[in-house]
């Protein structure tokens, strides 16, 4: 068998390290930071180190934790190293990998307990940004990219045909508002906060809904609540929730997807799967992000010259003729990203599917980041109290639709309790002048789960929609907004819930007019001081027409951790109630 030792040029044979118009977020390292002992790199690279030698000796051992998609192409190339002999420094070389999920390791390297390998692969430089996100963190130094696979949109045949696949094209926002008009496609992912495809998937139905000049953030939540419903908890489980086969009862199965956002190795790995559906692959005409698969060394200091070095051995080899025909094999396409006609065929892509698509920017990290902020606050149970102005001047008209400015609040209010689901917590109060003795305020209905019902077999959901369409201004009733904003919100700090995104929503068309309340600026102090950063309330404002002042409510809010919006048309409310809600996301 032939010997195959390390080039005196450890990147000659290695992928590009220059940087990409695609944006790469991985900076590719030179060895001179690889190695664990100073000057080992520069001896490597100028071919002082003796490369060759006989393979007899103690083979060095290499422990990589890679990706479960990726894993099995490395332990192919790690029985490769070991039958052909591929040596580093004369050495052989003995890997050793092992299938983790992305999500957990990070977590792990996040808490500082990393260190039992050498080598991490994960799917995406997203997990490595997590992964170091702490000072107790372990070490992880980037080094180079292995492999890519597009993200996409799978489908059933039957689904993929209704559609027009492969000859129309659609954008992320398109396919998105697809899956969210009533059972048109079941759309489904992996958790998007353990999953890298589930996370740029999302992040780029928002980019693609803010370019085609649609509300994007309404776009976004609504297709993280559909998506929530039909989630897995990761990539590798997403293939098992599609339909196991064309009859009528797997297809006609509300709980069956239809489609699954999808990596192309992975729909390439199915496809060849023995009496699988073969799977279309929609390549989204706005870009496809890459899943990236970093080769990041872990405890670097802590490895030997030897073990780093043959690490990056491992790493060249990819770079190499067999290394790049095996990832094909597994159906990856080179770190480049550049598509290969065989790859892309197996995995049900078709022209004129935009598989190839130079020049893409994938998103931006910050992006994601909101995106995932979002994410977390979308799929968590809410709990929410909301308070709303019943002050006279709410009777007044909206101008162009005939209705008060109470009538308009009252339906868009019901509109947006039909986003919530039977876990999430919903409670009202009213607000106006002296209502209750001196008090401004009065609560109308418990903040409870939206699911539970009383005695009588009324679920809280139709108690309080009642109560909302129940609202009426006070005839000469004045806006009691400061009194009302301090007592709600100790009342949603004691009752607060652990595990649920807990806020106070406050609608209000006037500025306050009670003469005997607390100050605007004692407001602001005592609300700041109340604050709790470990048991977060943010106050939700919302300024409705003319005569209210955003500053004001943005003020208040903001002292809380919240927001404050303004909506000339009260139709808008249950817009910025969702837009709210990410914004807060985005803070996580």
């Amino acid at each position: 068998m032939g010997r195959h030792s390390l080039p005196d040029e450890y990147g000659a044979a290695a992928p590009d390290p220059r940087p990409r118009a695609r944006g790469r977020t991985v900076a590719i390292a030179t060895v001179l930071v690889l190695t664990a002992a100073a000057g080992t790199a520069v001896a490597g690279r100028t071919g002082l180190l003796p490369l060759g030698g006989s393979c007899g000796d103690e083979a060095v051992r290499v422990d990589v934790v890679a990706a479960p998609d990726i894993a099995p192409a490395l332990r192919q190339a790690a029985t490769h190293i070991r039958e052909q002999e591929v040596t580093s420094d004369g050495h052989c070389m003995d890997v050793r990998v092992t299938a983790r999920d992305a999500y957990r390791v990070a977590d792990a390297l996040r808490a500082g307990k990393g260190g039992d390998y050498e080598v991490w692969v994960p799917d995406s430089a997203l997990w490595l940004d997590r992964a170091v996100s702490d000072t107790d963190s372990t070490s992880v130094t980037p080094t180079g990219n292995l492999a890519a696979t597009p993200v996409g949109v799978a489908m059933l045949p039957s689904a993929a045909r209704s559609l027009g696949w492969p000859s129309k094209t659609y954008s992320w926002a398109e396919l998105a508002a697809t899956a969210t008009e009533g059972d048109k496609l079941r759309l489904g992912t992996a958790d998007p906060a353990r999953s890298a495809p589930g996370l740029l998937a999302l992040t780029m139905i928002g980019a693609s809904a803010s370019a085609a000049g649609d509300d994007d953030d309404t776009q976004v939540a609504a297709a993280a609540k559909i998506l929530a419903s039909r989630m897995s908890d990761s990539d590798g489980q997403v293939l098992d929730t599609l339909a196991r086969d064309a009859s009528g009862t797997e297809q006609g199965n509300p709980r069956r997807n239809q489609a699954v956002i999808l990596t192309e190795q992975a729909a390439h790995r199915h496809n060849a799967g023995a009496g699988e559906e073969d799977l279309g692959l929609f390549y989204p005409k706005d870009g496809a992000p890459l899943l990236d698969y970093p080769f990041a060394l872990v405890d670097e200091r802590g490895q030997s010259t030897d073990e780093s070095r043959a690490a990056v051995r491992l790493m060249t080899f990819f770079g190499e003729p067999e290394g790049r025909r095996l990832l094909a094999r597994h159906g990856f396409r080179p770190e480049s990203g550049d598509p290969d006609e065989s790859v892309v065929t197996a995995a049900g892509g078709r022209t004129p599917q935009p598989y190839d698509q130079d020049g893409f920017e994938p998103p931006a990290p910050e992006a994601v980041q909101e995106t995932l902020g979002m994410w977390t606050i979308t799929v968590q149970s809410a709990r929410l109290t909301t308070v709303v102005d019943a002050s006279g001047s709410m009777g007044q008209p909206v101008p162009g639709r005939g209705q008060s400015r109470m009538d308009v609040t009252k339906a868009s209010l019901i509109q947006a309790l039909s986003q919530f689901t039977p876990d999430d917590e919903i409670g009202l109060w009213e607000f106006a002048t002296h209502l209750d003795g001196d008090k401004d305020y009065r609560k109308l209905v418990e903040t409870r789960r939206l699911g539970d019902r009383d005695g009588k077999g009324k679920a809280h959901r139709d108690r309080l929609t009642a109560a909302f369409g129940d609202l009426t201004p006070v005839p000469d009733g004045a806006t009691g907004l400061y009194d009302t904003t301090l007592a709600a919100y100790r009342a949603a700090q004691e009752s607060y819930v652990s595990g649920k995104f807990n806020a106070l929503v406050i609608l209000t068309d006037g500025v306050n007019e009670d003469p005997g309340s607390i100050s605007r600026s004692s407001l602001v102090a005592e609300l700041e001081g109340l604050r709790d950063t470990d048991r977060p309330v943010p106050v939700i404002a919302i300024a409705v027409g003319p005569a209210a002042d955003k500053e004001e409510v943005k003020e208040i809010a903001e002292a809380t951790g919240g927001s404050g919006h303004q909506v000339s048309d009260p139709a808008q409310i249950h817009a910025v109630i969702l837009k709210a809600i990410m914004e807060a996301g985005s803070t996580v």
